[in-house]
């Protein structure tokens, strides 16, 4: 079985398109189960989840790495599949996380492409093609399967800013890490919001400071001071 595990917090406009999508994907008599995981969101994103057939995991503590964790601990799937709420992978998208697990694979990700036709976020998406963890994105969306993840430690909730990515590595030292070469789509609502070089600047400027050895605090009132539309 495979477990989708969504993290959300006030994702009401876009989650039951989502879940649509991924219901029609699976298809029926399907071995998958979906969860949100839903941090008391006011705007009713977790009814909405509910009603389009999803499990509804309530987090106590807001944060993605610690939603995602509570998420996998409630699934059931020896495959976890961890996806944004504003991500849409190919129809086909279990059939590759399975055939990859089947050859070997510890866990992985897709490549990434925007719903948006913008020069440079398209180059931005080419780049995922390339198995550096530099350029690892949580919107790829990442599978995992379930002992790679409990060997890894799951995702740091001391991380609010960073976490998809900090976790790679750990994954690799379980198990062989495989980027797929079917994409993808992400939205790229948060590049409209900021501006696409701004938001790409300031994406980069977070993520050196972060190898850097820069504190969480510092980088999350970074992230809350220039970045709109942030969800953290």
């Amino acid at each position: 079985m495979v477990s989708i595990i969504i993290p959300t917090y006030n994702e009401a406009p876009g989650i039951a398109g989502l879940l649509g999508h991924l219901r029609a994907a699976a298809g029926p008599g399907e071995a998958v189960e979906i969860l949100v995981a839903d941090c008391n969101s006011p705007d009713g994103t977790a009814q909405l989840a509910r009603q389009a057939g999803a499990r509804v995991v309530t987090c106590a503590r807001k944060g993605r790495a610690a939603q995602l964790n509570a998420g996998a601990a409630a699934a059931e799937g020896s495959i976890l599949y961890f996806l944004h709420a504003d991500t849409y992978p190919p129809p086909d998208f279990l059939t590759h996380i399975r055939a990859a697990v089947a050859a070997g694979a510890g866990s992985g990700c897709f490549r990434l492409r925007f719903n948006d036709t913008h020069w440079f976020l398209r180059a931005n998406a080419w780049c995922t093609r390339f198995d550096i963890d530099l350029i690892r994105f949580g919107d790829q969306s990442l599978f995992v399967q379930r002992p790679v993840f409990a060997q890894a430690g799951g995702f740091r909730e001391d991380l609010l800013v960073m976490e998809d990515q900090e976790i790679i590595g750990r994954l690799r030292k379980a198990g062989p890490f495989r980027v797929l070469p079917q994409a993808v789509e992400t939205s790229a609502r948060k590049y409209h919001d900021n501006g696409v070089f701004r938001l790409q600047g300031l994406f980069t400027l977070i993520a050196v400071l972060h190898w850097l050895g820069v504190s969480q605090a510092r980088l999350v009132r970074l992230y809350r001071r220039f970045i709109r539309q942030g969800k953290m």
